[in-house]
């Protein structure tokens, strides 16, 4: 897959049955600091796509960016376990996430972001968890490969693939800032989007 062309479209504050393009959606989820917008932004070769911040938590709508004329709808998720909100504003955000996974009828698969420095945290499992509960198809990918050597990041991840019971081959690696790591996130993410479920074989 290559990705030609990308336009923001629209955000929502809140999300219900329906919302959305009529089209298939591959969401972005991750923790507040993780590398959200300069991913989306490297996946889609546009730099100002995305807006990054060094602020932890900027992101509190759910984003809707279509990629190549509306092919699929990447969907940016706010960042979730970040500190200095308050408790209302954390459980609103919460609640946005997950009626956006378990209501969205367009919804494919979700590419979840884990700082590959670091052992996936409580949330990262939480998030890993609800997929699986749900049945939503996902891919993980750890973000910063740039910060660590190639032996170190071979070690994080069998950390990350352990502690989210996975195998190291399932953690894919990016670094925006290398422009490393594309063809074969925007592979997974093809598979994703061309995958036929059982549930859709029985509804023909």
């Amino acid at each position: 897959m290559i990705i030609k062309n990308a336009k923001f479209m629209t955000s929502y504050a809140s999300f219900k049955k329906g919302d959305g393009f009529g089209v298939s959606e591959i969401a972005v989820a991750g923790k507040s600091n993780v590398g959200k917008s300069s991913f989306i932004n490297y996946l889609a070769n546009y730099n100002g796509l995305a807006k990054t911040s060094a602020t932890p938590g900027k992101t509190k709508l759910i984003n809707y960016f279509s990629m190549n004329n509306g092919e699929f709808m990447l969907v940016d998720l706010p960042g979730y376990g970040f500190a200095k909100v308050g408790e209302d504003e954390k459980k609103k955000w919460d609640k946005m996430i997950g009626s956006y996974l378990t209501q969205s009828e367009n919804l494919k698969g979700v590419v979840v972001l884990v700082d590959v420095r670091h052992e996936p945290t409580a949330l990262d499992k939480q998030m890993i968890a609800y997929l699986h509960h749900y049945g939503v198809p996902f891919i993980v990918v750890a973000t910063k490969s740039d910060k660590l050597s190639k032996a170190q990041i071979a070690k994080q991840k069998s950390v990350i693939a352990n502690a989210l019971s996975m195998g190291t081959s399932d953690i894919l690696t990016v670094s925006a800032l290398k422009k490393e790591g594309k063809e074969a996130i925007l592979e997974k993410i093809e598979n994703l989007l061309t995958f036929i479920s059982e549930d859709d074989e029985t509804d023909e």
